[in-house]
């Protein structure tokens, strides 16, 4: 069976790490979120994907390339305009030569035991299939109900939790008859065509949907720069261990570490993990890695990008930095609120409540501070952007 991976979206709750990148490459371990699907989707038997993109395509279109570092046949499928997931699948129907095929959201970390059991639910009862997750706030998604095993409604992001908790989980199996019923969806108020309202207008002409249902430890929607965080913690968790870089004298490594080849750890350093350490990265002297820290040096529970430098006497809290990032000695990012509270962060002008009692800085692309600037909790700092020394920078007012 062929899939289609929808990657044209930008992620405009994730800026601002997507100003410069798709989501779907922000790296998590070493690796792009959409490389850690494209794996999934390996693992589970299936070779062909058609990438649908847009936003930084060519990003994308570089890194994969025709799929074959990944033992893949990938291609493409320029989404012009961003005109809903059914549109976005609509542009398979050339692609598609079998009389099913497999849909799955670009911005998702799936186990591949979801794949596979998508997979055997469809050859055992030989109808579409929509896989359905619970979740802890079912009013930020489609939520689906059932009758017994069989999809019979889905209500879009609802007021209440009178519906129950099951979230449409974004993976699905598809009849080549859903191109005809794409067609004849007509488009929301936004001029889009939701593929939720054409899979209701199947229901309606008694078109059957097997509901597989999903852990959600096995799932993860990975849509705001917190989301990073737990999305970091859960591929570290079964990150194979490896040291492979140079290793002095010196340093205590406990439990999972991973240092990948042309990394340095100097003497003094002291990393707790699981930990990744990726290629090229220059660690300590005499600094402190704890545990679900990747791609950084001196920091704890965070993700660093790439060619991001953080001087000594630094501190890197439960934070995400973005790549090419300067932070000058003495910076501070505060992870904890003083009331201990749970840490709200702006996000598409909105002040949103994170849920996390520890989150940071999201920090962009090329960012430089001077020293001991300190960072308050949940605060942003967009690409390009230079903080002074001895800054206290940005509080959420009311927040």
């Amino acid at each position: 069976m062929k899939a289609v991976v929808l990657a044209a979206g930008e992620g405009t709750r994730l800026h601002p790490l997507t100003l410069t990148r798709p989501k779907h490459m922000i790296p998590l371990v070493g690796r792009p979120i959409l490389e850690h699907l494209l794996l999934a989707l390996k693992d589970a038997g299936i070779d062909d994907v058609l990438l649908v993109t847009n936003y930084y395509e060519s990003q994308i279109q570089r890194y994969f390339n025709d799929g074959a570092k990944l033992s893949l046949r990938v291609e493409y499928a320029h989404q012009e305009k961003l005109l809903g997931s059914g549109h976005a699948i609509s542009l398979a129907e050339g692609y598609v030569d079998d009389d099913a095929f497999l849909v799955v959201y670009g911005d998702l970390l799936l186990d591949p035991s979801i794949i596979r059991s998508t997979l055997q639910k469809h050859d055992e009862e030989g109808v579409p299939v929509l896989c359905v997750v619970p979740v802890d706030t079912p009013q930020q998604y489609g939520v689906v109900l059932l009758t017994e095993d069989r999809v019979s409604d889905i209500i879009e992001k609802p007021a209440s939790t009178a519906f129950g908790n099951l979230a449409n989980a974004g993976v699905y199996i598809f009849p080549e008859e859903v191109f005809d019923a794409i067609r004849q969806t007509p488009q929301s108020l936004r001029d889009e065509v939701e593929i939720t309202e054409t899979i209701k207008g199947m229901l309606s002409k008694s078109v059957e949907f097997a509901a597989n249902r999903i852990r959600g430890e096995e799932w993860m929607d990975v849509g705001r720069p917190w989301d990073l965080l737990e999305a970091n913690k859960r591929v570290l968790e079964r990150c194979t261990v490896g040291v492979k870089g140079t290793v002095e004298d010196g340093v205590h490594l406990k439990g999972g570490v991973h240092v990948e080849e042309e990394a340095r750890l100097r003497s003094g350093a002291y990393v707790e993990g699981p930990v990744f350490i990726g290629r090229g990265s220059d660690v300590g002297p005499n600094c402190y890695l704890r545990p679900y820290t990747s791609l950084g040096h001196n920091v704890k529970n965070s993700l660093v990008l790439d060619g991001t430098h953080i001087a000594h006497l630094s501190y890197v809290g439960d934070s995400i930095v973005g790549a090419n990032c300067n932070l000058g000695a003495g910076t501070i990012t505060a992870n904890l609120r003083l009331d201990k509270e749970t840490v709200r962060v702006r996000v598409k002008g909105e002040v949103v409540d994170s849920g996390r009692k520890k989150l940071g800085a999201i920090i962009g692309d090329d960012v430089e501070t001077g020293i001991a600037v300190q960072i308050m909790p949940g605060i942003k700092i967009g690409w390009r952007s230079w903080v002074g020394p001895s800054r206290i920078h940005g509080v959420i007012r009311g927040g």
